[in-house]
């Protein structure tokens, strides 16, 4: 099957994330990028299980919180359980947006990510980089209460936003449209916890197509004066609600993820 728009010379943070936690829908451009990235982060493979069961154990946390909608930006290609079926299981009502901007990602959300009849599910072709555009969105209106609490989804997705692409507004303008009551949720890849050998080796291949952030940098993205962080702030996805995850957990340093949560507050 053919997808517009689909470009498979070049590999795609979405198709290469598929590949290590086990799916088909990749290239082998994609599966070569994930080899090279691996061969020099042997422990790669780990960090995308953590960072996915972060999501799950977020997911679970807000909706306990009473939180009925969700906005999950960068969704990637739909693995189960997702944010619609792990919120919907809690309260069937629940609502979620998705947005990402891979064609194959698109053909695969359409088909897979449909939820309970008592809630809803809608999917956007959208990039991170034009929040004005995700929020205006018409899909997005109909299916969110920009009125009600919504919870931010941004999950392994700030990190292939460059500083020279001012993510600092882009979060600003999707902060400010939240309201009072609302959460976000972020994971991103740091490689602070490597030796300088790995961080040189590791660095060379994966920023070509994104950049590291320490958890320091990590909280500067975040200092919106209407975020009040949750817990520690930011830290190893391992350690987020470590009690509901398996066990053991995982080392720190083998764990190249750092989760953030805050909740919205008027400021």
């Amino acid at each position: 099957m053919s997808h517009p728009g689909l470009d498979t010379s070049r590999p795609h943070p979405a198709r290469r994330y598929d590949y290590w936690l086990g799916g088909k829908d990749n290239f082998e451009t994609d599966r070569e990028s994930a080899r090279q990235i691996e061969e020099r982060m042997p422990l790669v493979r780990l960090t995308v299980q953590e960072n996915r069961w972060f999501l799950h154990r977020a997911v679970r946390f807000l909706a306990r919180q009473g939180i009925r909608q969700f906005l999950d930006i960068g969704t990637g290609i739909p693995t189960s359980p997702n944010t619609h079926e792990i919120a919907q299981e809690i309260d069937p009502s629940a609502r979620v947006v998705y947005a990402d901007n891979d064609p194959l990602v698109l053909a695969h959300a359409r088909a897979l990510l449909t939820g309970d009849k008592r809630g809803r599910t809608a999917y956007l072709d959208a990039d991170l980089r034009d929040p004005a555009k995700i929020l205006g969105n018409a899909d997005l209106r109909d299916t969110l209460d920009l009125t009600q609490p919504v919870a931010l989804m941004l999950i392994a997705i700030l990190h292939f936003v460059r500083d020279a692409e001012n993510p600092r507004a882009i979060l600003d303008t999707l902060i400010d449209a939240l309201p009072d009551g609302s959460y976000v949720v972020a994971s991103h890849v740091t490689l602070e916890y490597m030796t300088p050998e790995e961080f040189k080796a590791v660095r060379a291949v994966a920023e070509a197509q994104s950049q590291s952030r320490s958890g320091v940098e990590l909280a500067e993205l975040f200092a919106h004066p209407r975020l009040t962080p949750i817990g520690p702030g930011v830290q190893s996805v391992s350690q987020w609600w470590a009690q509901e995850a398996p066990a053991p957990r995982p080392r720190v340093e083998d764990v190249a993820c750092n989760g953030f949560v805050a909740r919205v507050t008027r400021g």
